[in-house]
């Protein structure tokens, strides 16, 4: 009998992944104060395509180069000749060359933080509408684009899949979910325009339709495209399931190879496994919560209506639950992100039947104080400082592998943490003296 996870899928636009896994992404932070590809991707790279998974997707890569993620991200900005220049782009190429050395796709996740921009390394996010993310005093009021700003959004999405495409990138995957630009233009609670960009959802839906579309005209009809979008936002009043249901209806029509299907943003953040505040909170299905993968009875659902092969991407950590997952076709793809952090040819052992699984390292990443233990604690402090220590300890690692070095599981979570603020820190500084902040 055919492995499940072997079986290669042929894609709508005629490319093949060799495969059922994919290295699902993950923002890097390894990118140089010029926000241009380093070494560093291309080790990390590296390691990765000789990990086994026959897809692999690029963290977010930005279209605008004063609204960041973080300080480490890459960004291809027509606006700034440091990000486009024939070496800047001769850097992606090796980048390129360096994540498909085994013969697997690697495809760049274009994105816009929107108002998911810390203070630290924008000084004016852009979004729908001016609603400030409050968490933490991370993040300042955004400012609301004006319609001329978003069409040269759309534009930029589409200038972006076309370098991809030129410097060797498989495929390009927009990203439409986890609350940044195109997925807070989704929600009614981010996006409060009275004009043809909000309102109903077919008006919040446009950017991303827009965007989709511009794409697939740069990049032609041979070539992989994918979208990222939420299955729900989890947070009451924001982009529901059944907005997710009409949304991939739309999507049908666009040429699409690939639906990756998440779910939260960073106010509710169920895209690693954790609960914001419990006051605008939605609860999982109970079914979700006894399943392994976080959002398979989500795509479930959308599977019945969208025509494109589906990724569901969050929680898989067994062969089994895999295999489960692929025979039911409630998805095509099994992505898989943090696991690679510190195993990084998971994949191909797995492949292998060399293990069947791996260890959910997030059980033992909690804080040892009493009451801090417990992800259900009531005091959303104690519930960020784990899920950021959490994070912090997975970036770590990250910067491991990117230096060549092996992954360090061992590694304790709050010195994690303070490695991980001095260096995004220390990133922030040389970005902000590049920019002549």
């Amino acid at each position: 009998m055919r492995d499940p996870l072997a079986t290669p899928l042929a894609l709508p636009c005629g490319a093949t992944l060799a495969n059922r896994l994919c290295k699902a992404a993950m923002t890097e932070g390894v990118a140089d104060e010029r926000l241009c590809a380093t070494p560093r991707h291309e080790t990390l790279y590296g390691t990765w395509s000789e990990g086994g998974a026959g897809l692999l997707l690029t963290g977010n890569v930005q279209v605008d180069r004063t609204d960041l993620e973080r300080p480490g991200n890459v960004a291809i900005d027509p606006t700034d000749p440091r990000t486009v220049s024939a070496e800047a782009r001769a850097r992606l190429a090796r980048w390129a060359r360096a994540g498909t050395a085994a013969g697997n796709h690697l495809w760049m996740q274009i994105s816009h933080a929107g108002r998911q921009a810390p203070w630290y390394v924008t000084r004016e996010p852009k979004a729908p509408s001016a609603v400030q993310l409050r968490l933490l005093g991370n993040y300042r009021r955004p400012r609301a684009l004006t319609e001329e700003e978003i069409l040269d959004l759309i534009g930029r999405f589409a200038f972006a899949a076309q370098v991809a495409r030129e410097t060797g990138f498989t495929g390009v995957q927009v990203h439409g979910a986890h609350g940044y630009l195109a997925s807070s233009f989704l929600s009614p609670v981010t996006n409060r325009r009275t004009d043809a960009w909000g309102g109903s959802l077919e008006n919040r839906a446009r950017f991303l339709l827009e965007a989709v579309r511009a794409v697939r005209r740069a990049v032609g009809a041979d070539f992989p495209v994918a979208v990222k979008l939420n299955s729900d936002d989890f947070r009451k009043g924001g982009f529901s399931h059944a907005d997710c249901l009409q949304v991939v209806r739309w999507l049908d029509e666009e040429a699409l190879d690939l639906l990756e299907i998440s779910g939260g943003t960073y106010e509710q953040p169920r895209l690693v496994g954790a609960v914001g505040r419990a006051d605008d909170a939605l609860p999982l299905r109970p079914s979700t919560r006894a399943r392994e993968a976080y959002f398979l009875d989500y795509a479930a659902a959308i599977r019945r209506v969208a025509r494109m092969p589906l990724m569901v991407t969050g929680g898989f950590r067994t062969r089994a639950g895999m295999e489960a997952a692929l025979a039911s076709r409630d998805c095509d793809v099994i992505g898989l992100g943090r696991p690679l952090c510190w195993q990084p040819d998971f994949p191909r052992r797995l492949l292998a039947r060399e293990v069947d699984g791996i260890e959910r390292v997030e059980d033992r990443l909690r804080f040892a104080a009493s009451g801090w233990r417990s992800p259900e604690s009531p005091l959303l402090l104690l519930k960020v400082l784990n899920t950021f220590g959490a994070m912090s300890w997975y970036y770590c690692n990250i910067f491991r592998l990117a230096d060549g070095r092996p992954a360090d599981p061992g590694r304790g979570m709050l010195a994690a943490l303070v490695e991980y603020l001095r260096d995004e820190l220390a990133a922030a500084r040389r970005v902000q003296r590049a920019r002549g902040d």
